[in-house]
């Protein structure tokens, strides 16, 4: 329905991002590698996928996933082709790993990699990756993936972590014992992947 949408970013969070597209806000979910590509501009483009829940909170049920390269999207769109997946689990998937260490997992067979991802057990990452090693194709992805440094905003990840479906006590404390461990400096991705690490 939507192949992108551009235009000006008036709220970004680690979870999702509301562009301004003449006159019209669009909600707009996304994964942490898109988070850290978009964090820092007045405007962007998102490649986007519209998806139909029962479960969504909208009253109508649809839900917008945005991506702010191509192959991300691709991906995304491999990974809710596999039984058991959902858009959800699969934004998750690509918040937890990068889009090119995602790949890198289904290609060479890393399971254990996989399932270091919060909610996919041992029989969900075999079938990821027999469903699609076959299918991804090496030339459409990009290992370009951005990864700045910003600084450290620990309300911010909460927000990322709880619009995800984490328990905020939950979640405040894992980021309380990164940020012990690691230093107040840690940027915010990087906090919202260690915290999906241990929660």
């Amino acid at each position: 329905m939507y192949s992108y949408i551009e235009g000006t970013i008036s709220e970004l969070n680690p979870a999702y991002v509301v562009i301004d597209c003449q006159g019209i806000g669009y909600e707009i979910n996304i994964s942490l590698n898109t988070f850290s590509h978009i964090k820092g501009q007045s405007k962007c483009r998102l490649f986007t996928h519209l998806a139909i829940k029962n479960e969504a909170t909208t009253p109508v049920g649809f839900v917008l996933y945005g991506f702010a390269d191509p192959s991300e999207r691709s991906l995304f769109r491999m990974l809710i082709s596999v039984s058991g997946i959902g858009s959800s689990t699969a934004i998750l998937m690509l918040s937890s790993l990068s889009p090119d260490k995602l790949y890198n997992a289904i290609r060479d067979n890393n399971a254990v990699l996989l399932q270091s991802v919060k909610g996919i057990g041992a029989k969900s990452a075999q079938r990821i990756i027999i469903d699609l090693k076959d299918k991804l194709d090496k030339g459409k992805m990009s290992p370009d993936f951005i990864s700045a440094s910003y600084n450290t905003n620990k309300d911010e990840a909460l927000s990322g972590l709880t619009v995800l479906g984490f328990n905020k006590a939950s979640a405040e404390k894992a980021l309380d014992k990164i940020i012990q461990k690691l230093g107040p400096d840690v940027a915010i991705e990087d906090l919202i992947k260690e915290a999906l690490k241990i929660l």
